[in-house]
């Protein structure tokens, strides 16, 4: 207890014990007497030093009362607006408050925690924060499914676990320096994969840059992954570049044989042979233009389908019609292997019979004269028709089946130039089916010809 704010108590005290040995000394002998005026001088001298002594074991805690109550006042927000009582109880209260405080502060940390955990894994980018060393604090769930890290990368370097010096020497320069860097990270396969890296450091705060930590207190890494767009980009220079080419070599045939006409062959007799190569070309041209044409089409939003339930045995003989001449020419005959005559999908009728039509055209003019194509139909479990169409030409090649469906991709160009592909018909098969909701893909064996198979739903 604080004496120097309880002087008047200790006053009462002193008086009272004086008054009662007085009281004793008038009812007693004269040694009682005798001891009772040696006890009141004791009792004179003993109190300023017990006054003292109490005082000076007092101060301690009236000081560490000051300072609680003062750090509470600076740092926290009080719950009670004042702190009655003495010393003791000033303390208890205060060490209360804090305790509420701290409380307080560890759920409002935790909630923080929570949160940012939350957004870490919500995120599709993937996220690497560093030490100011460039040990690995987090990497979050993205980034991990990204570049298939190991389940434990704490306390390790980018480089141990990404093995790219372009990366973690951008990491240094930030931890170092402080600024932010912006940089396209390619690695290699097994992953290939592209990514746009944002990296930028963790600064200081005031407070702490005061009590002697440096500017930078680490780094994070944002990965955004670019693999396709830059797919989409090649493909976009392919089909430029492929565009460009199919068109030169047509308008060239054009332009020459044209001026060859104009400058006197035109009454000459092979007039008719250069008009007639004029017009192959100029139907190739408007060939691949309608092709393109066509696509554009398939991929606008406008696009739409019309499917009804329509009988696929139908839908095969009138594309079969419509190819007939091209096939007699080859002598390549086309069958129907048992396919239902009630056998019906959910589809628009034209597209599908383009389908058909694109399918048929390419195996006629990649078979082998005097051949044979069988089409087969069947429904499958999943609630979908499977149509396939196999003919025994001499085959693709395992490393181009991936590719045979993109735009203006052969496997033998000049071959399909000879015979007047464009290079889109697959392409657009692909994208018609898709349309309806199934799927396209081929099956080959060189030699022994191939097989093209494609799905579409089953009537609703």
């Amino acid at each position: 207890m604080r004496l120097r704010y309880h002087w008047k108590w200790v006053i009462l005290i002193f008086f009272l014990l004086l008054l009662f040995l007085i009281l004793q000394g008038y009812s007693h002998t004269a040694l009682k007497q005798s001891l009772f005026f040696s006890s009141l001088i004791g009792l004179v001298v003993v109190t300023p030093f017990a006054y003292l002594i109490a005082r000076y074991l007092s101060q301690p805690i009236y000081d560490l009362t000051q300072k609680t109550i003062q750090s509470v006042s600076s740092y926290f927000k009080p719950e009670s607006a004042s702190y009655l009582g003495d010393d003791l109880d000033k303390l208890s209260k205060a060490i209360d408050e804090i305790a509420i405080q701290f409380r307080n502060r560890i759920d409002e940390v935790s909630k923080e925690r929570d949160y940012l955990q939350t957004i870490f894994k919500g995120m599709a980018e993937g996220v690497l924060v560093v030490d100011e060393r460039g040990r690995i604090l987090v990497a979050n769930h993205a980034l991990r499914q990204l570049l298939h890290l190991p389940p434990s990368v704490a306390n390790r370097t980018a480089l141990e676990i990404i093995r790219n010096a372009q990366l973690e020497e951008a990491i240094r320069n930030v931890t170092r320096e402080g600024n932010s860097i912006s940089f396209e990270l390619n690695l290699p396969l097994p992953l290939g994969k592209a990514f746009e890296v944002n990296v930028v450091g963790i600064l200081a705060s005031p407070g702490e840059i005061e009590s002697g930590a440096e500017g930078v207190r680490g780094a994070i890494a944002v990965f955004h992954d670019i693999t396709r767009l830059k797919e989409l980009e090649k493909v976009r220079q392919d089909f430029v570049a492929n565009v460009s080419h199919e068109l030169r070599t047509p308008l060239t045939t054009i332009k020459g044989y044209a001026e060859t006409l104009l400058e006197g062959a035109l009454q000459e007799e092979v007039a008719t042979q250069f008009v007639q190569v004029i017009k192959r070309h100029t139907d190739r041209l408007t060939k691949i233009v309608e092709d393109l044409l066509t696509l554009s089409k398939i991929e606008s939003k406008e696009f739409q389908l019309k499917p009804e339930n329509v009988l696929i045995s139908g839908i095969i003989d009138d594309a079969i019609d419509f190819v007939k001449e091209l096939s007699e020419r080859k002598g390549i005959s086309i069958r129907k292997n048992d396919i239902s005559p009630s056998l019906t999908v959910h589809a628009d009728r034209d597209y599908l019979e383009q389908v058909l039509i694109n399918l048929f055209d390419n195996a006629i003019k990649y078979g082998r004269e005097g051949g044979e194509i069988i089409i087969s139909a069947i429904e499958e479990g999943r609630g979908e028709v499977q149509i396939s169409l196999r003919d025994n030409g001499t085959g693709i090649p395992k490393e181009d089946l991936p590719r045979i469906f993109e735009r203006f991709y052969r496997v033998d160009r000049g071959r399909s130039r000879e015979l007047g592909g464009t290079g889109l018909g697959l392409s657009i098969v692909k994208h018609l089916v898709q349309a309806h909701g199934g799927r396209v893909w081929a099956e080959s064996q060189l030699g022994e010809g191939s097989t093209f198979y494609f799905t579409l739903p089953c009537p609703v």
